[in-house]
């Protein structure tokens, strides 16, 4: 199963902290809006994103569709099949993608521990 491009959402309490702290560990602002709360940062492979005030705990993100640098792969599984696959395995999901519709859309499912899982496509 390709679940696509990964990065960890981080729920910050004071994103100019966190900002500050991950360009010590060697992360470049990649995209994202300060002034709206969020920022997307990355160090080589590696991506994080910063949130505040948009959700209470951390959340592991698979983008479907996106490379790590969120171009948009040629090929790829939609979230709308991931989902279909999930559910037939048994995996009981928190939000589901409308089956009907097509281009972005997400769902969210839990994994054992509590850790909230977003399968969010935006192509």
């Amino acid at each position: 199963m390709e679940l696509g491009a990964f990065s960890v959402s981080l729920a910050v309490k004071d994103i100019e902290a966190s900002k500050q702290f991950y360009q010590k560990l060697g992360f470049t602002v990649f995209g994202g809006d300060q002034a709206h709360n969020w920022l997307i940062m990355k160090n080589g492979e590696h991506v994080i994103g910063l949130f505040q005030g948009m959700f209470e705990q951390n959340i592991l993100t698979f983008n479907p569709g996106w490379n790590q640098n969120a171009q948009k792969l040629d090929a790829f599984t939609d979230v709308r099949e991931l989902q279909k696959q999930l559910k037939a395995q048994g995996v009981a999901l928190v939000s589901e993608a409308d089956e009907n519709s097509t281009g972005p859309a997400s769902f969210i499912l839990m994994d054992p521990d509590g850790n909230p899982i977003l399968v969010d496509q935006h192509v």
